[in-house]
């Protein structure tokens, strides 16, 4: 009885293992990931206006018809970025994602608490190459540091009502995604 008991646990725990490495490793072996979606249809580091997901497609999974959506590749490797975003009337959000759609980052307009959000995005090493005074001009701004090279920043406007989503989508499109000058 012992011995049948030892295998049911050896098997269960040989089970476990496998299974949690297995929903590990899976995400890595996706093709198509938001952020090669995203590839076929955006330039690098400017915003695009996502389309309004209907049933049949949507760019990204999970897209909330109730939200304006845009998104801005970004590339890091030849110097960070800043973001600007105007607020909407009802709620605006940034999110940033890594390359494998890990978030990393997000903010919205309430804890922005101005008109618009804006702020630098850059790698930790570019962050370290900044002159010693920036320290104190970087304390007027925001500034996120990346964990890859590569990502996406997805913008999301709500439209509290259906006759908003103009102001929603007025909103993201006027935001910018632009390299920052050489320091």
């Amino acid at each position: 009885m012992m011995r049948w008991i030892l295998w049911i646990l050896s098997g269960l725990l040989l089970g476990g293992i496998v299974h949690f490495i297995t929903i590990l490793y899976l995400p890595n072996t996706a093709t198509q990931n938001a952020y090669a979606r995203i590839s076929a249809i955006a330039p690098v580091n400017s915003v695009v206006a996502l389309p309004a997901p209907n049933p049949e497609k949507s760019v990204l999974p999970l897209m909330d018809p109730a939200f304006a959506a845009a998104v801005c590749r970004y590339d890091l490797r030849e110097g960070g970025i800043k973001l600007t975003a105007p607020v909407s009337p009802a709620y605006t959000s940034v999110t940033f994602y890594t390359n494998k759609d890990v978030a990393y980052y997000a903010i919205n307009d309430r804890a922005a608490g101005r008109r618009s959000i804006e702020l630098d995005l850059m790698t930790p090493a570019q962050k370290a190459q900044l002159p010693e005074d920036e320290d104190v001009a970087a304390a007027d701004r925001l500034i996120v540091e990346s964990p890859s090279e590569t990502g996406l920043i997805v913008l999301r406007a709500l439209a509290s009502e259906p006759g908003m989503m103009p102001a929603a989508i007025a909103a993201l499109s006027r935001a910018r995604c632009e390299s920052l000058p050489p320091s």
